[in-house]
């Protein structure tokens, strides 16, 4: 069995934190990006709706 620090681990695409590879993700590993659902959905809504970002940053 592995501990989990000798896991693979990458950087969130969204909240720039560090996370570990997990069984789920196995076959996709390289496609993985976001560390949760959360993030995914988060980074997903900045990226269609640039103009509501622009006004928000004001």
């Amino acid at each position: 069995m592995r501990r989990k620090g000798d896991l693979p681990e990458k950087v969130c695409a969204t909240c720039g934190r560090p996370f570990a590879w997990r069984k789920k993700w196995a076959k996709v590993w390289d496609e993985v990006r976001y560390c949760s659902d959360a993030c995914r959905r988060k980074r997903s809504k900045n990226l269609t709706n640039p103009v509501a970002d622009r006004k928000l940053a004001r």
